[in-house]
């Protein structure tokens, strides 16, 4: 892949990580979205009208490109790659975080993981973005590395097995987190009748503290990290749903254990 004339791509799906990386292809320099393939044709077209490209949602229609990327659900990467037309010479990369890359096939392919969080029409700066490559041999990993390296600052090399472990530490950074910030929400909502944006400056200065910080549990804060069994217990008092007396009772425990490892 040289630097000297744009890189072909085409994006293969039409979820929040397709649109995405779509939309950051489109943007990028020297590189050149040639179309948008994905079953679902309503969003396929919608996807590549943002991003001025052509649609089809037939994979063995596929335009040709240099590069293929099929981020598509983790049950669907091995059926979809092998319905897909591919331009001689060209990689099949998945996007997923647990889908070992031997799924593509045995032409050249492997894996481009961004490391992020998506959400349809919400646009990031994508150079910000860590990108995990896994490629099926050294050639074919520094064509992926180069590629990677148009669209994020932030490209790392990651086998499968070190991938599954980034992912699961995302699912702690970022889904059980946000699933805490929705029982935070609902609380507030349902015993004081206050709306979430009460909650939003607390949320991003939490953040913004353990972005910060040299590593989070130097900043934590609360009743578990003082060890206040009064407040502790007055609180799990309060929660009448079972599921969530027993998630404050972990999380308390989980806080109390670690901070006296400071």
């Amino acid at each position: 892949m040289s630097n000297s004339k744009p890189l072909g791509v085409v994006v293969v799906g039409s979820g929040n990580v397709a649109e995405a990386i779509a939309v950051a292809i489109a943007e990028a320099w020297a590189l050149e979205l040639r179309q948008v393939v994905a079953r679902n044709a309503e969003r396929a077209a919608a996807i590549a009208d943002m991003c001025r490209t052509e649609w089809t949602d037939k994979p063995e229609e596929s335009a040709d490109a240099d590069l293929y990327i099929i981020a598509v659900s983790d049950r669907a990467v091995e059926e979809v790659a092998s319905r897909l037309r591919r331009s001689e010479g060209s990689i099949v990369v998945h996007t997923a975080g647990s889908v070992e890359m031997g799924k593509l096939g045995e032409k050249p392919h492997g894996v481009l993981y961004p490391f992020q969080t998506f959400t349809a029409g919400r646009r990031m700066d994508f150079s910000d973005v860590p990108l995990f490559v896994e490629g099926c041999d050294e050639d074919t990993t520094q064509r992926i590395e180069e590629f990677a390296q148009r669209l994020s600052r932030r490209v790392y090399r990651a086998s499968s097995a070190r991938r599954r472990e980034i992912h699961l530490a995302g699912v702690f950074a970022c889904n059980f987190v946000n699933a805490l910030y929705g029982m935070a929400a609902d609380h507030l909502l349902a015993t004081e009748g206050l709306p979430f944006d009460v909650l939003h400056p607390l949320i991003l200065e939490t953040a913004h503290k353990a972005a910060d910080a040299a590593h989070p549990r130097n900043v934590q804060t609360g009743p578990a990290v003082r060890g206040d069994r009064a407040v502790i217990e007055r609180h799990e008092g309060m929660l009448t749903e079972p599921q969530h007396k027993e998630i404050y009772k972990l999380l308390s425990d989980y806080i109390w254990q670690i901070s006296k490892k400071i």
